[in-house]
């Protein structure tokens, strides 16, 4: 019986030398390294590939520790950042836990969303299609979005996207924001002024266009209330920046007639759309503008606008504006 004993002992002796062993295995430091675990690759073709990469020494050791942990089944696509001193522990945290790559994406308030797509397929490095989702009458129906395009509903914010991330998904995560901003108080707003919700978002693209200080961001939106109070055409620039390719510029006369729905020069009401993606301090301005006589105003040159009641004071505004200008060259 104490010979059984004392078997069974130095097994158990063995077995711990064994696994301490096994325990202290792939653990070494590594140079800043990404692996990108495919979709459908199994516990054994990860574990070869950062054999590969020469991440890990064994690879049966690193399967039997994330197998006793229960993971041999949960294996994560994406691509994953492994650098300094990494251990089979410190790989699977990293891999079933933490989790793959999140990139930053940034939209700015009032970015259209042809620059917008291109700026994801640079952050991503791919070349996505964006267009049959941005006017997909699925997509803009599943989001219960009353336009014919995504215009206006990808909501500027700081997002983290996977570097697998779909077009369909980054886009559901945009719109879904969108939503989550235009809340039941801000959609009983809407309803008292007699807007819907497009006609909102239309408008506040237009404050965001014209708008370079948040402060008059209301004062602006009571001009456009005040001018589709009375039937006067909005006559906004950004409208007219909108159906013109390429960047910003000083607009002209001949650009001023140019025949489009967007032309709010020619045309009265709002334009069917928005014009870019605007942000909840424009949404908030456009349902809630500041009480003013004000029917015109013009940019200073600094950020800021001269708002008037009537065309004289309008045409002087401008006439000082263009003095001021002259005399800072």
């Amino acid at each position: 019986m104490k010979e059984i004993n004392t078997i069974n002992s130095l097994a158990l002796t063995f077995f711990i030398i064994i696994v301490t062993i096994l325990l202290s295995l792939n653990n070494r430091t590594i140079n800043s390294t990404i692996i990108t675990i495919e979709k459908g690759m199994s516990l054994s073709t990860v574990s070869e590939l950062l054999y590969e990469k020469n991440v890990i020494v064994n690879q049966d050791v690193f399967k039997a520790k994330a197998i006793l942990r229960g993971l041999a089944s949960k294996v994560p696509t994406g691509k994953f950042l492994l650098e300094g001193k990494v251990s089979d522990k410190v790989l699977i945290d990293l891999i079933f836990k933490k989790g793959p790559i999140k990139l930053k994406l940034m939209i700015p308030e009032g970015l259209q969303s042809d620059q917008l797509f291109k700026n994801i397929n640079t952050l991503l490095k791919t070349d996505y299609d964006f267009k049959k989702y941005f006017s997909s009458e699925k997509i803009i129906q599943d989001f219960n979005i009353e336009g014919q395009t995504l215009e206006g509903y990808l909501y500027p914010d700081t997002y983290y996207l996977y570097h697998d991330s779909s077009p369909a998904e980054i886009i559901d995560i945009l719109i879904t924001e969108f939503w989550k901003q235009f809340d039941k108080n801000l959609l009983n707003r809407a309803n008292q002024l007699g807007f819907s919700v497009h006609e909102v978002v239309t408008l506040a693209s237009i404050i965001e266009g014209e708008a370079m200080l948040d402060s008059e961001r209301k004062t602006i939106s009571s001009v456009y209330h005040n001018r589709l109070k009375i039937n006067m055409k909005l006559q906004a620039d950004p409208t007219i920046q909108y159906i013109i390719p390429g960047p910003p510029k000083t607009l002209s006369n001949r650009d001023l007639r140019i025949k489009s729905d967007y032309n709010t020069y020619q045309n009265y009401g709002l334009p069917p759309g928005p014009i870019n993606n605007p942000g909840i301090e424009s949404i908030i301005a456009a349902l809630y503008p500041e009480e003013t006589d004000f029917l015109f105003f013009v940019a200073q040159g600094d950020g800021s606008h001269a708002f008037t009641t009537n065309e004289k004071d309008h045409e002087e505004a401008k006439r000082i504006y263009k003095i001021n200008k002259r005399k800072n060259r």
